[in-house]
């Protein structure tokens, strides 16, 4: 086996059921749940119009303006995938443009992470597949490897192995781990209701600040006198 010109199987994936409560929440609020821990950083914009992505990660590390590994991930995606690729961020070539994203539709892609460059932007505000990309440029891309497929990849930070839940948002992406996704869940779900009470309790007027004073006493703030 070549390490760094390979192609795995994942070995397991998320439920379509964790998949699907994911979807639901806010990005932001899975984040917070996370201990604000995680992220992708802040290059990797939607590159789609509107909504959300949930889907479970199919990954590719590829050589920088390089996309040889991320035809063969397309061919490999099963409906549902997310295909995230780590291709250190270079904005000299595109990684992929629209006839890669009308393929990758056929086959029932949800998204992509790219930590790389797209073209053909308008096609994909038109299609609206969503997906996240650190720039936009014309210049196609090389088609000669290496690369690897289902490794752990990462992108500012952030690991993503294969099959973990990847989500996002107009505020960014997030990957969740297999591992954990449950409790995640959990105090991410207790995190939202928290929110829409404090929502309405804003709205009624009645949304208590006395937390603010707090903190600043007890990081030792001079307060003026009443």
């Amino acid at each position: 086996m070549t390490i760094g010109f390979r192609i795995l199987n994942r070995e397991r994936v998320a439920s379509k059921e964790l998949v699907d409560a994911f979807a639901k929440l806010p990005v932001a609020n899975v984040s917070d749940s996370m201990s604000r821990m995680t992220a992708a950083g802040p290059t990797l914009r939607p590159m789609h119009s509107s909504g959300g992505m949930a889907g479970v990660a199919l990954t590719v590390k590829a050589r920088p303006g390089d996309n040889l590994m991320l035809h063969k991930a397309i061919d490999m995606a099963v409906p549902g995938d997310v295909i995230v690729v780590d291709a250190g961020g270079d904005l000299a070539n595109a990684l992929m443009g629209e006839l890669m994203l009308a393929y990758a539709i056929k086959r029932g892609v949800v998204g992509f992470v790219l930590n790389g460059a797209i073209r053909d932007l308008d096609n994909f505000r038109e299609t609206n597949l969503p997906t996240y990309a650190a720039g936009v440029t014309h210049r196609g891309p090389y088609k000669d490897g290496p690369g690897e497929i289902n490794v752990p990849v990462a992108i500012d930070g952030m690991v993503i192995h294969p099959g973990d839940i990847v989500i996002g948002d107009s505020d960014g992406v997030l990957s969740v781990p297999i591992d954990g996704a449950e409790e995640i869940l959990k105090a991410t779900e207790a995190k939202s209701a928290a929110e829409i009470t404090q929502m309405a309790a804003i709205e009624a007027g009645t949304n208590d600040r006395s937390w603010v004073d707090r903190a600043l006493i007890a990081r030792g703030c001079i307060l003026p006198d009443a």
